[in-house]
């Protein structure tokens, strides 16, 4: 039976890779800031089979203290302050959180436990405005938010621990992910949330930015299958992680929307607020080397990722519609 180290667990990934690795076997230990209210959501389901550790991604000797208690087989460090949005107004916190973070961890795995394998959570913001379509592992970062510029030096530094110090360290550049666990401040989730609210009588509008960016969205649980598999395979490497598909936040509305019998454009408005400072304008990952040598594949499409979260969204929603009028 492998040990796992998960820092965080209780994010949407974290969550997704928590279950996955438990199904097969897996002593899963995860990494918990000590806060006054700790928002276990995603995991509730599965918090009395993973083993909590206190840790601060922010002090390397509380990490060190994890690691030796976890005794990993392999750390999924998937903890970020990962909001692209929020990296502009906190910019130094994005860099320690999101950056400086990741030396800490594999500080904290060189010293504590070197023998243990290392997933980075890199992010495709770090092409930002892009230099070729679709991006692949080769193609030069130009991110465009402190958060893209933050996870390209985790990213780097992942890099650099893996071949200075021979360390079994993995980057998944991985594109945009999501399911009905993502966070309400997510493009994705704040439609899926908006169409449950309009169609169930609670809101008249909702509040977009750019219409016309274009991403490559998948499903978050299939994702986390290529972060197990990187961990697996004889070598070290880093992959792209994506669907190889592009759809424009304005196809994301009227799929969202239509689906409930709704037209967008009676309820969207263009605010201003929600333009990047620097927009990224495409995002399409190339994705054939995680097939070729991963065996990976993907199993929910955009149209079914969309339908997913609406129905979730429109589950809760009238879950909280029913409590407050019992």
């Amino acid at each position: 039976m492998k040990n796992a180290l998960i820092t965080g667990v209780t994010g949407q990934d974290g969550s997704y890779l928590a279950e996955f690795l438990l199904e097969k076997g897996y002593t899963v230990y995860g990494l918990r800031r000590r806060t006054s209210t700790p928002n276990y959501e995603n995991v509730q389901h599965i918090k009395d089979r993973i083993r909590w550790i206190s840790g601060d991604l922010t002090d390397l000797a509380s990490l060190i203290e994890a690691v030796r208690s976890a005794d990993p087989d392999e750390v999924y460090n998937l903890a970020a302050q990962s909001f692209v949005a929020s990296s502009w107004p906190q910019p130094l916190a994005t860099g320690q959180m999101t950056a400086l973070s990741v030396t800490n961890m594999l500080e904290a795995v060189r010293i504590a436990k070197p023998g243990a394998r290392f997933y980075q959570a890199s992010s495709s913001e770090m092409f930002g405005k892009v230099v070729e379509t679709p991006q692949k592992e080769t193609t030069p970062f130009y991110p465009r938010s402190p958060y893209g510029v933050a996870k390209v030096y985790g990213h780097w530094i992942t890099v650099n621990y893996r071949e200075s110090f021979g360390m079994f360290a993995c980057s998944g550049i991985l594109f945009n992910h999501e399911s009905p666990r993502r966070g309400l401040e997510f493009v994705t989730r704040k439609v899926s949330d908006g169409v449950a609210r309009i169609k169930l009588g609670l809101a008249n509008e909702l509040r977009m930015g750019n219409l016309d960016a274009l991403r490559d969205w998948g499903f978050a649980g299939d994702y986390v299958k290529a972060m197990w598999l990187m961990l697996q395979q004889d070598e070290p490497d880093d992959y792209v992680i994506a669907t190889g598909e592009m759809h424009s936040v304005r196809e994301l509305l009227e799929i969202a929307f239509s689906y409930v019998g709704l037209d967008y454009r009676d309820y969207v408005v263009i605010d201003p607020e929600f333009v990047r400072p620097a927009e990224v304008d495409l995002l399409l990952g190339d994705c054939s080397k995680a097939k070729e040598k991963l065996g990976w594949s993907l199993d929910v499409g955009f149209r079914e990722l969309v339908h997913m979260m609406v129905d979730a969204d429109l589950k809760r929603v009238k879950a909280e519609q029913n409590m407050q009028y019992a």
